[in-house]
């Protein structure tokens, strides 16, 4: 099963702001709600494309209340997420699957909260230690090449 996390804005409730509108609720009602960090909601569709399916469908309300959106799926990757823009890519073949793990953003984990990237780039095989400050552990997130260090 492919996954979508969708990480809230600071001082917003992105589970209550999803959830209070019809349209979004209507779009979520068919999957299991989960909350993997703290102000975020993930869920599981059948492929890439119903993944990046569902984030158009929740388009309005994401750019109002979410901060970034990550999809994993599992037959390029079963522990790094891909942003947003590089789901859409590789969904619509304007990149293969090689090309999408170089640049990347790990995001530390402090409290249960995803706290700010670093971007770095993959080299022969190994990610650079995140060390912007003491985390728990990181979440690694393919990025396309203009949304790297954004």
């Amino acid at each position: 099963m492919t996954t979508v996390c969708i990480v809230g804005k600071q001082g917003v409730d992105v589970r209550f702001e999803l959830l209070s509108r019809e349209t979004a609720r209507g779009v979520l009602a068919t999957h299991d709600l989960s909350e993997p960090w703290e102000n975020s909601i993930s869920v599981e569709t059948v492929s890439l494309g119903g993944a990046v399916s569902l984030l158009n469908d929740l388009n309005w309300y994401l750019v109002r209340f979410s901060e970034t959106a990550f999809v994993r799926e599992p037959s390029i990757s079963e522990d790094e997420w891909l942003s947003r823009t590089l789901a859409e890519r590789v969904r619509d073949n304007g990149i293969s699957v090689e090309e999408t793990d170089e640049s990347l953003a790990v995001y530390g984990i402090e409290d249960g909260a995803l706290v700010e990237p670093m971007y770095v780039t993959r080299r022969n095989g190994e990610i650079p230690d995140y060390d912007l400050r003491e985390v728990e552990e990181t979440v690694v997130v393919r990025v396309a090449e203009e949304e790297f260090g954004n």
